[in-house]
């Protein structure tokens, strides 16, 4: 198996990714929903340098923007509390034009930070949209906006894609996450931008965190050398109590037509606090692996996490396990 841990400051040191790459990580995901690929040098110098100490050849997976919604730049985080109204747009909290010229409905539910924060709509103006705090939390820049059912469709890559792209290959990429694609036109966006890019190298990773890629997975796959399943917006996008049926049927669908699959997003989310993860938590990597995974990621335990190696040890230890109960009981 593929073992991959998130960029972030928790684990932006050179000693730090060296252990982590000692107790088996594969590579790492950098996500360029935060800062351009050109600001990362320093990062990406550690982990090359890293990663030839330990003697891997390592993985680099670039996470594109996308066709994703998400809060702009704040001075500062913002404190949400149950029952309090805040303005989206002007005079409030910077949010993408799209989410703004959609014109939601009173009611529609808007997600942030992966559904930890969730706001009801009260009302849209041609500026701006007012909403009351459903479940408040402390939201900081750039965090992820669903909109479950809401239709908005923003385009498939950015201008800031574009720009990444066209620096991939003199950075090391080997991989590259296309966020919430819908349709086999997202993926053919890709490859005509990597291969204007000079990228046609990189693998293509489609992730699946929505609906639509949910409903139109056969068609998607031909044009993706593998599959994310991305449980943090597909969770956002869909009942909760819902994404656990769906993630086994992305995967037996991957499995049935040989396609790799990855899976990601709070695999060991109390490792962000702990230096131990929940029972729960490994079953739940030791599932995703049995369920024929080729390689599982972490996000935020090695991005913001306080134990980055100690969650690395306890995936790549897990996921082994599996690796290894499959091969003595088929």
């Amino acid at each position: 198996m593929e073992f991959y841990g998130t960029f972030g400051p928790a684990c932006a040191n050179e000693q730090i990714l060296f252990q982590m790459f000692s107790v088996g990580m594969s590579g790492m995901r950098l996500n360029l929903s935060h800062m351009p690929l050109t600001a990362c040098g320093e990062w990406l110098d550690a982990f090359h340098r890293s990663a030839a100490r330990a003697g891997v050849c390592p993985r680099l997976i670039l996470d594109l923007q996308g066709p994703e919604l998400r809060i702009g730049d704040l001075p500062q985080p913002v404190c949400l509390c149950d029952g309090d109204q805040v303005t989206l747009g002007k005079g409030g909290l910077p949010v993408p034009p799209a989410l703004i010229s959609h014109r939601l409905d009173a009611g529609q539910l808007l997600l942030l930070d992966d559904s930890a924060i969730a706001l009801d709509v009260l009302s849209a103006g041609p500026d701006s949209i007012l909403c009351t705090v459903k479940r408040g939390g402390l939201l900081h820049s750039r965090k992820s906006i669903a909109a479950p059912g809401s239709g908005i469709t923003p385009p498939t890559l950015t201008q800031e894609d574009l720009e990444n792209l066209s620096h991939a290959a003199e950075y090391g990429a080997t991989d590259l996450l296309q966020p919430f694609v819908r349709s086999p036109e997202d993926l053919l966006a890709v490859r005509d931008a990597i291969a204007k890019y000079g990228a046609g190298h990189l693998r293509v990773i489609a992730k699946l965190e929505n609906r639509a890629g949910l409903a139109n997975l056969g068609q998607l796959l031909p044009y993706a050398d593998a599959f994310c399943i991305a449980r943090g917006d597909l969770g956002s996008d869909l009942p909760l109590w819902d994404l656990p049926a769906a993630q086994k049927q992305a995967a037996a669908v991957c499995r049935a037509q040989k396609k790799p699959f990855l899976v990601a997003t709070h695999l060991l989310h109390s490792m962000e606090h702990s230096p131990i993860p929940s029972r729960a938590e490994v079953c739940d990597v030791f599932n995703a692996a049995l369920d024929g995974a080729y390689a599982l990621l972490l996000t935020g335990e090695t991005a913001v996490g306080q134990y980055p190696v100690e969650a690395m040890d306890f995936l790549c230890r897990t996921g082994r396990t599996a690796e290894n109960w499959m091969r003595l009981h088929g």
